[in-house]
């Protein structure tokens, strides 16, 4: 479920690049399951939050996006000197583009916290597969 074309659009294009290029290094599965468990993670800290003075229960969580933050989170940690075209103009590295659109997730109607969570379980799982590279080449 997506709140409309563009936002269904912006998901997917996301999802393909940054999963593309994450296959390549993990591959398919792998990358699927950082996709899907950091959707998952991304929902669940919504939910937690929602629960606290902090939260917005008006808020709709709708969309992948927990999961694109956690595919991007991911490749932040894998290739921390990949550089990117930010709105197909703005080079910067990675990390910074999607600092940049994780702070503009605090837009009205937006659910931080669902693209946080994600973030943050993509960041973990970056640093436990990088970890698992150096150890014994297992990717």
């Amino acid at each position: 479920v997506h709140s409309g074309w563009w936002h269904l659009f912006l998901n997917m294009f996301m999802l393909y690049m940054f999963g593309s290029y994450l296959t390549q290094f993990m591959g398919e599965r792998k990358m699927l399951m950082v996709f899907l468990i950091g959707g998952i993670a991304g929902s669940c800290l919504f939910f937690l939050v929602a629960l606290t003075p902090l939260g917005d229960i008006g808020v709709r969580v709708v969309g992948a996006s927990g999961g694109v933050f956690a595919l991007g989170g991911a490749l932040a940690v894998l290739t921390p000197r990949a550089r990117v075209l930010l709105f197909y103009f703005v080079p910067m590295p990675l990390w910074a583009a999607i600092l940049v659109m994780f702070a503009l997730s605090f837009s009205a109607g937006i659910a931080w916290e669902a693209h946080l969570g994600g973030l943050v379980f993509g960041l973990a799982a970056g640093y436990y597969f990088k970890r698992r590279l150096r150890q014994n080449n297992w990717w």
